[in-house]
């Protein structure tokens, strides 16, 4: 669903804020990347958070549904990425910015702050967003900072990477994820996007080839609910060089 206009027609973005009330009892997961351990604190009821009026409410206004409120397989498979040095090409300069899109409770924007980047997180809900910064501080990592985000209304910013997990999830939101990385990503940037092999993979391929953004996929295998693997993929997509 698009976003809502304003009366000159400019669309609008779509921001919400998960209440207290609506998160229960928080709980954390412990997640192996490289040679650390992550401790990261989410919602471990999401049932009550899909069930409050405020959710419903806003589902109705933009078919919002509360997905940062997990530790996906995917952020797991983005954050894996993030230490092989195979895969990301490394910072050459300190404070190398990343911008996690839709970081949830954080994990891979934590791991990139944990390699001395700059992390921006973004997310529509300011919950998560709140998530994201306190997971961050309990491992004593602070250069970062956050920004409300609805990925369909680009910001007015560009940056050297992009992170983005499970994002292609329904194939909606691939021509504004497109957008988004045409206009964000900077021109020699790079973009680290992990998906657990949706359906939707085939028309993202297709997208990018389309809008001239070359990349490379990388096959992952983590573990899942009950330790189960989950099998998926991070796609390394470049934007060119302006010539």
């Amino acid at each position: 669903m698009p976003s809502a206009n304003d009366q000159t027609g400019i669309p609008q973005p779509f921001l919400h804020t998960t209440p207290p009330e609506a998160l229960g009892k928080i709980v954390h997961k412990s997640v192996e990347i490289g040679d650390r351990t992550f401790r990261i604190a989410y919602p471990s009821d999401n049932d009550r958070i899909l069930d409050h009026p405020s959710t419903q409410s806003a589902f109705a206004a933009d078919e919002y549904l509360p997905y940062w409120a997990e530790v996906w397989p995917a952020s797991q498979m983005l954050a894996c990425a993030l230490v092989d040095p195979s895969i990301l090409q490394r910072p050459l300069s300190p404070n190398h910015v990343a911008l996690e899109l839709g970081c949830g409770v954080g994990l891979p924007g934590i791991v990139a702050l944990s390699l001395g980047m700059h992390v921006i997180f973004t997310d529509y809900d300011a919950t998560a967003l709140d998530f994201a910064s306190r997971n961050a501080i309990a491992h004593d990592l602070h250069n970062f900072e956050t920004l409300a985000l609805d990925w369909r209304v680009p910001p007015d910013l560009q940056v050297p990477l992009i992170l983005a997990a499970d994002v292609i999830y329904e194939e909606r939101n691939i021509p504004p994820l497109i957008a988004f990385i045409q206009s964000v990503l900077s021109p020699g940037g790079q973009c680290l996007l992990s998906d657990p092999d949706r359906s939707t993979r085939g028309g993202f391929c297709y997208a990018l080839k389309q809008a001239a953004l070359t990349y490379t996929r990388h096959p992952f295998t983590v573990p899942g609910p009950s330790d189960r693997p989950v099998q998926g993929s991070v796609y390394r997509i470049q934007r060119l060089q302006s010539r």
